[in-house]
């Protein structure tokens, strides 16, 4: 007989097109029902929760009294909670962030009993090629989805091993028909039959044993407590069936034992059974853009400064950083950061963004200003230290400020070397804004904020420090105005419409028209573009720009402004007539001594329903793009091949060559590379003629959640069509990027890495409003923890491990062949182990005169505890 495991559940999205508050008020209801079916029903034996364990986080805010109860079932095994803390979008969220979703999930599943062993993520927009490593390295070995497959990708069954390039592997249960198929089961025989003929049909041609899942259960469902009722029913009407209630774990144990499973690679974004909404990418960019911003900031700033700091002495506040990630990891569910939400709920997650970055930028400083404020050292002056948080010395340019009295100044490092720099501006500030103690006692004097640029060699994983002294000298600004850029790297000239072309010296090629801008109509929804029928799209190639260029002896500035004038709306627009307006600022920093272009894109957008996309021209004729994903590097086609028969096989959405990218996107041939690095978009698409330039999607501007009948998507609406006009995203946006080129020998994610993890600074004086007590530590002024010698090798971040009093680093390999992670401890260190993703212990690596060589295969990720 066939098996039919009915497995209880409800799919909890915490927001969507209602609010956190509205489900939670649901959720407290639909906990006790299902409690007391469970606590009073033996016959009931399971019920999943959704594999994430906010849902408990939600529910014991209201109810913590019934921690007991819950505990009591989970460690019975019939109340199934985690592995996840929230299901996790896969796409365009980063690595770090999916590995500490299912770290903190499982940690909080710790407190109850065990968690459920699968990477459960029913309903995420696709499927990202490195999960099953993630997966792996949480000794996790079995994965259900819905969305992204097709036959194209190998095989039509919905059982199959899926693997990663380093050989991760884990065994995939797919729902072809979703997780609600066995949604509110009717009791009417005709009815019941009628819905589930078409679902065995689909089940049985895809399933490779007799082992099928009919998911009890929806979007807020509450239990269906008429369930043994509705599997009579089935057992009538099916006798050569065999229904019962069961758990995902038993229908696994079966599909263990079946031979000659075959076996699948790489991401699943097709659209052809349900919709993966590959231009999703770009909606709400103000929150894609937080959502990037910050967790760079987490992983490339805020942890490896807390472990220095914790490694000279100071406190590793796990609480406060946990904290934090639980406050974006809330954001991260599919339809949070996809943002295919109410206008309501998309103002919730701006709020948790906020207060995140805002925590963020707190620990920071307090860190920079614990390991300053401790040096040991006899000098009163003030003092700025700049603090390099990769694991290799840097020669960098740095812009910071200098806030003091002093009319004249020069900066002293720890050898009393002066070292040189450039006064980019000043002003007076107000003393109470520094400490109002001083203004409460009567010194009124004005002090001065000084911008200033400097440039010297900071060491690896560490800081160095430079005291600000007093000198006769009369400061002067040496910044000089220009019409002829020339770096080391570049000649550049830009045009009357604020397009820039570009000399590279070190490749000899011109690049003409950089940041282009293309902007067409978008008659589409939160979930999807769609562009109008045969409109002529608008470029800036007419628009009159105001520039302003300025040079110093360490970068060049280039400060744009025009305004593109565009149709106010989708009507406006199908009659052609300009009355609208996109504001655009643009400032682009370029360094003197590395072949980089530094760019902050401010627009102001007074126009409807259009999409605004910016163009880097490359001279190179591709047919694949390179970008990274989690912990490694993709490829893609520039051209879907199934676009040429989606229309023919009647596919739910059409596949388009929108993809996501989390750092950089870059096309490369035989002679050098060209790329964007982001530190605010994540969605780009390879246009032209010779599908040679990168198109980055700057915003996307829609009033829709969903709409129905699209150009691209046929048929019903995504979601539901509910007017949210702060889709439209008027106002001002500002988006940071960068465009790096480089020779092919050159690793494009470490060139990533550094652009996203800048030196940052602290200035310290004898004035701050909030006081602090001396430490009692004593930290040096120059110092290095470790360093790093490969140049393939990418640092992903380095803290302290959970558990245990020792530190995890970890780093990933992104190039086409294994590589060799060299580290040099600066210290005596003890045993250093390998160790999975949970941070367990794998095996001892040897460790000889505090070096430590490991083994890295392409596209693999490893962390060393030590």
């Amino acid at each position: 007989m066939k098996k039919v495991h009915i497995v209880p559940h409800m799919h909890w999205d915490r927001e969507w097109y209602f609010t956190t508050e509205e489900s939670r008020i649901l959720l407290v209801n639909n906990m006790e029902e299902i409690m007391e079916m469970l606590e009073t029903n033996p016959d009931y034996p399971y019920y999943v929760l959704d594999g994430q364990t906010a849902i408990l986080e939600d529910y014991f805010a209201v109810k913590p009294e019934n921690k007991e109860r819950v505990k009591k079932l989970v460690q019975e095994g019939r109340l199934i909670i985690g592995p996840w803390y929230t299901q996790t979008d896969e796409m365009i969220v980063g690595g770090e962030s999916i590995v500490r979703n299912l770290l903190y999930g499982m940690k909080d599943c710790e407190e109850f009993g065990v968690p459920m062993k699968i990477g459960y993520l029913p309903d995420s927009f696709g499927q990202s090629a490195q999960i099953p490593m993630i997966l792996n390295g949480f000794d996790i070995k079995y994965s259900i989805f819905w969305r992204g497959t097709s036959e194209r990708h190998g095989t039509n069954k919905t059982e199959f091993y899926w693997e990663t390039d380093d050989g991760s592997k884990v065994l995939v249960q797919l729902f072809p028909l979703g997780y609600a198929i066995g949604k509110y089961l009717p009791e009417d025989e005709e009815v019941l039959q009628s819905r589930i003929d078409k679902y065995f049909t689909v089940l049985d041609r895809g399933a490779t044993s007799d082992h099928i899942i009919l998911p009890n259960g929806h979007d807020q469902m509450p239990i269906q407590k008429n369930i043994f009722t509705i599997i009579e029913k089935l057992q009538n009407l099916y006798p050569e069936r065999d229904f019962f209630l069961s758990k995902y774990e038993n229908v696994f144990e079966n599909l263990e034992e079946q031979k000659d499973l075959v076996t699948l690679k790489g991401e699943f974004l097709d659209g052809k059974y349900m919709r993966v909404h590959r231009s999703i990418y770009s909606t709400r960019m103000d929150i894609k853009a937080a959502n990037t911003r910050i967790e760079n900031k987490i992983t490339n700033i805020l942890e490896p400064l807390a472990s220095i700091a914790y490694r000279l002495g100071f406190e590793y506040h796990h609480g406060l950083i946990e904290l934090i990630w639980k406050e974006i990891m809330k954001n991260h569910a599919h339809d949070s950061i996809g943002c295919c939400c109410s206008d309501k709920v998309h103002r919730e997650i701006q709020s948790r963004f906020y207060l995140a970055e805002e925590k963020v930028d707190q620990l920071i400083n307090f860190y920079k200003r614990k390991i300053v404020d401790s040096m040991d050292t006899t000098n009163e002056n003030d003092r700025i230290t700049l603090f390099n948080l990769l694991p290799y010395e840097r020669t960098e340019v740095v812009t910071t400020s200098v806030m003091t009295k002093l009319k004249s100044f020069k900066l002293v490092d720890h050898e009393s070397n002066e070292i040189d720099y450039e006064i980019i501006e000043s002003k007076v500030t107000d003393p109470g804004l520094i400490d109002r103690q001083i203004v409460h006692y009567g010194n009124y004097d004005p002090f001065i904020e000084y911008t200033i640029q400097l440039k010297d060699n900071i060491p690896s994983m560490g800081y160095k420090t430079f005291f600000v002294v007093e000198d006769d000298d009369v400061l002067k600004k040496i910044t000089y105005s220009t019409n002829e850029i020339e770096t080391d790297y570049y000649r550049i000239t830009v045009n009357s419409n604020g397009t820039l072309n570009i000399f590279d010296k070190q490749i000899k090629q011109i690049f003409t028209n950089v940041l282009r801008l293309e902007n067409g109509g978008d008659d589409g929804d939160e979930y999807d573009y769609s562009p109008l029928l045969n409109e002529e799209l608008i470029y800036s190639d007419y628009v009159v720009a105001e520039t302003k260029i300025q040079q110093n002896r360490f970068r060049v500035t280039i400060d744009i402004k025009y305004t593109l004038a565009v149709p106010s709306n989708l009507v406006k627009r199908k009659k052609q007539i300009l009355d609208g307006a996109v504001d655009v600022h643009i400032v682009v920093n370029v360094p003197n001594h590395k072949p980089r272009l530094d760019i902050k894109f401010e627009v102001n957008n007074q126009a409807k329903d259009h999409r605004l996309r910016v163009l880097i021209p490359t001279n190179i004729a591709s047919a694949f793009s390179l970008s990274d994903n989690q912990f490694g590097s993709i490829k893609r086609d520039v051209v879907d091949s199934a676009i040429h028969f989606w229309e023919e096989e009647n596919w739910d959405e059409r596949p388009d060559s929108i993809y996501p990218m989390l750092s950089y996107v870059g096309l490369i041939n035989d002679d050098f590379g060209v790329s964007v690095l982001t530190n605010s978009t994540r969605e780009y698409e390879i246009v032209g003629e010779k599908f040679d330039t990168i198109a980055i999607t700057l915003f996307r501007s829609v009033g829709f959640l969903g709409k129905e009948e699209m150009v691209r998507r046929p048929g019903r609406p995504s979601g539901i069509k509910l007017p949210t006009p702060d889709s439209q995203m008027i106002g001002k946006l500002l988006l940071e990027f960068a465009i790096a080129t480089y020779s092919k020998e050159e690793n494009v994610a470490r060139i990533a890495k550094e652009y996203l993890t800048p030196v940052v600074a602290y200035n310290k004086i004898p004035f701050d409003a909030m006081k602090l007590n001396e430490s009692g530590v004593k930290t040096p002024l120059v110092f290095s923890f470790f360093k790093e010698y490969s140049q393939k090798i990418v640092l992903s971040t380095l803290k302290k491990a959970e558990k245990v009093d020792k530190f995890v680093i970890r780093f990933y390999n992104s190039s086409e062949k294994a590589e060799y992670a060299f580290l040099q401890f600066n210290d005596e260190i003890d045993k250093v182990y390998t160790v999975n993703l949970n941070e367990k212990v794998k095996v001892e690596v040897i460790v000889n005169d505090q070096q430590v060589g490991i083994n890295v295969r392409t596209n693999k990720v490893k962390s060393i505890l030590f």
